[in-house]
């Protein structure tokens, strides 16, 4: 199957998934979340692919969801339906990554910010750039994080580091990432992608039902209510997209300035 915002490439039994929206750093839309969807569903689930390696193309692993492109409105009040988006398209990406038996490996080249992060911080293993940050900037347009990073972020990085996150929506760099646990290794920016493949291919190589197996098991441990504190997330998500702080966020980030925040 063509795709227009992901590119899909298999090589033996390497599937590579490249976020292809360069122009807004891999920004989410619903056609890129519905082209996404069937990649992790479809192809990746594909037993010829034993091991996924995720990137982004241009300057960029994802800046999270396109503000500008919007959201569908509900059919209650017309206001954005962020209750829609993540459990049809966003979230079923994030645990269909999870479900995957097979290991997902991401190579994180850039910007990874608010769904683009918490896709990171889905896969199994994670490989930085240098240059490469992350961050929960879901307060800084008025909202929460979603996308699985109440649950992978606190069980990667402890309480006092996953409030710091949530609450101050911080850029951590990728030494940092590394330092807390967010990810798994840091390459010099030239290095990264050799390093990416070369680790995919070597578990595309190795014992896939072991790989499998050990999956489960730490998804059992690590993350016994995976859906519902996704669906949580999807609940405090929609109420939030119905304050003004919201409507204020995302206005002050078209706008280019700070926002002025009132608590409602």
């Amino acid at each position: 199957m063509s795709y227009q915002h992901v590119i899909w490439e298999r090589d033996g039994g390497v599937g590579r998934i490249t976020l292809n929206r360069p122009d807004s750093l891999n920004a989410w839309t619903h056609d890129f979340g519905r082209e996404l969807k069937q990649v992790i569903e479809s192809d990746a689930v594909d037993t010829a692919v034993r091991a996924v390696l995720v990137t982004g193309s241009g300057r960029g692993f994802s800046s999270g969801a396109d503000l500008k492109s919007g959201f569908d409105p509900a059919p209650d009040d017309g206001m954005p339906d962020l209750r829609k988006a993540l459990h049809e398209l966003y979230h079923p990406i994030i645990a269909g990554v999870r479900r995957l038996e097979k290991p997902v490996v991401a190579a994180v080249n850039g910007p990874a910010v608010g769904i683009g992060a918490s896709l990171a911080f889905a896969c199994d293993l994670v490989l930085a750039a240098e240059s490469a940050f992350f961050g929960l900037a879901f307060v800084n347009i008025g909202l929460m994080p979603d996308g699985g990073s109440t649950l992978f972020v606190p069980a990667a990085v402890g309480k006092a580091r996953a409030f710091q996150m949530a609450l101050l929506g911080e850029r951590i760099d990728s030494r940092r990432a590394l330092e807390w646990g967010l990810v798994n290794y840091v390459h010099p920016d030239d290095r990264l992608m050799s390093e990416a493949e070369a680790l995919t291919a070597r578990l595309a190589a190795g014992p896939t039902r072991s790989y499998a197996s050990s999956k489960l098991a730490l998804n059992r441990m690590l993350y016994p209510d995976l859906d519902g504190q996704l669906d949580l997330e999807a609940e405090l998500q929609h109420a939030l997209a119905r304050t003004s702080d919201f409507q204020e966020g995302v206005l002050a980030f078209v706008e280019k300035r700070e926002p002025a925040f009132q608590g409602a």
